[in-house]
């Protein structure tokens, strides 16, 4: 049996001699194992049936075991991808993007280009850049940008430690350094997701990053312990961009000549289906509200938005994804089941959701033309359908009203 200074390895019955209290009770022990496995097998007795990792990392995380299975060179890619994916529901996920876009995105990463997915609001580009990343990677971290963003985010900073009355310095590497390193340490591709990019300036985050892409052999980061860091061609950086207020042609040159821009926007008629269908089924049940007639109000309102099955692309109101109705689902089955604050009133249930979930969304970024529309649009709505859509009809007026009062008319 090993030994914490490896003097030996643990064996499958070596493993199961200590599965019951000392190994599931020592933090320290489970490591140490995990180390000093003799062979993959006694790895997968560790993860796959016993799920070491989840008792003493949490149900998802990157600790300890998890962490020295990772940078085992015994375990194969697969089991690395297990652990580094506990809790992450998006492995569970079907992906409905266009195949067109997931073909692009995956032969610019192969080709090792970064990738930017872009496209409007709720087109679920988060979720496809998770499965994009698990696709092409064993793991991945996800950051999401803010306006107060400098390059050191990307690159790395040096942090002060204060220790009572003094103080030190230590170097923390940025989010793409950190996936370099990570995918160095786990001698396996390694992804980092970069959302909602345009909430940041971008020139002033990737300037140091353009360089590296363009020279490879270029050192943007040394650690505490004089680990130099390039970019690695084992790293994918994949980053999402809402184009609402932006097109490609507003951004930065640099950008698009450096990175693979992959537009996701409109959702096949089908796949939107697929997707109301499954939040309808899964959040509504025990309600008054016809699933059905839900169903047929969500795929009239998107289509419309987005002027689907009308002569001119004009005809719509503004570029929206589909993803958001999932919210309006859910809220309308918390609210109209069995003691649910709107039991009684499921038509305003609806109209609730879409005031809550939907109408904000588009107002965020809407233009005084756009919320013109929203009004008719939202009306014409209220008159069509059984359910009671008054209350988000009148954010869209008061919103009408302020933009008005603004511009002086």
């Amino acid at each position: 049996m090993a030994t914490s200074d490896g003097a030996d390895t643990y064996t499958v019955e070596n493993i199961k001699e200590l599965l019951d209290r000392p190994l599931k009770s020592n933090t320290e022990m489970a490591v140490d194992v995990v180390k000093n496995a003799a062979d993959e097998k006694a790895l997968k007795l560790l993860i796959k049936e016993h799920n070491i990792d989840t008792v003493h990392d949490g149900k998802k995380g990157l600790g300890p075991v998890r962490q020295a299975l990772l940078e085992s060179e015994k375990a194969p890619r697969s089991l690395k991808q297990k652990v580094a994916t506990r809790g992450d529901d998006t492995t569970e996920l079907e992906s409905l993007v266009p195949d067109s876009a997931r073909k692009s995105a995956l032969g610019a990463l192969e080709a090792g280009k970064p990738v930017v997915l872009y496209g409007p609001t709720g087109t679920g580009k988060t979720t496809f850049a998770k499965q994009l990343a698990l696709e092409t990677s064993v793991g991945y971290t996800l950051e999401t940008a803010s306006p107060s963003w400098t390059k050191q985010d990307i690159i790395g900073r040096v942090e002060p430690e204060y220790d009572k009355d003094t103080i030190s310095y230590r170097k923390e590497p940025g989010c793409v350094s950190k996936a370099v390193l990570r995918a160095r340490d786990f001698s396996e591709d390694y992804a980092v997701i970069i959302d909602e990019l345009t909430r940041s300036d971008i020139s002033k985050i990737f300037g140091p990053l353009y360089t590296a892409i363009e020279n490879n052999h270029q050192t943007i980061f040394t650690t505490d312990n004089g680990r130099t860091v390039e970019l690695d061609p084992s790293v994918n950086i994949i980053c999402t961009m809402n184009m609402s207020d932006r097109t490609v042609n507003e951004l930065d040159n640099a950008i698009t000549r450096r990175f693979a821009m992959i537009e996701i926007s409109e959702y096949e008629q089908d796949d939107r289906q697929t997707l109301f269908s499954t939040w309808i089924d899964k959040h509504l049940t025990d309600t008054m509200v016809d699933p059905e007639e839900l169903k047929r109000l969500f795929e009239t309102d998107y289509s419309r938005l987005n002027g689907i099955g009308s002569e001119s692309n004009n005809d719509g109101v503004m570029q929206f994804g589909p993803m958001h109705y999932e919210d309006v689902a859910n809220f309308i089955g918390k609210t109209t089941k069995v003691d649910g604050v709107y039991e009684d009133e499921p038509r305003l249930a609806v109209g609730e959701g879409f005031r809550t979930y939907i109408v904000p969304r588009l107002l965020n970024s809407a233009t005084y033309s756009q919320i013109n529309k929203l009004v008719d649009h939202y009306e014409i709505l209220d008159d069509e359908f059984a359910f009671d859509l008054s209350r988000a009809t009148e954010l869209v007026q008061s919103e009408l009203e302020s933009e008005e009062q603004r511009m002086g008319t």
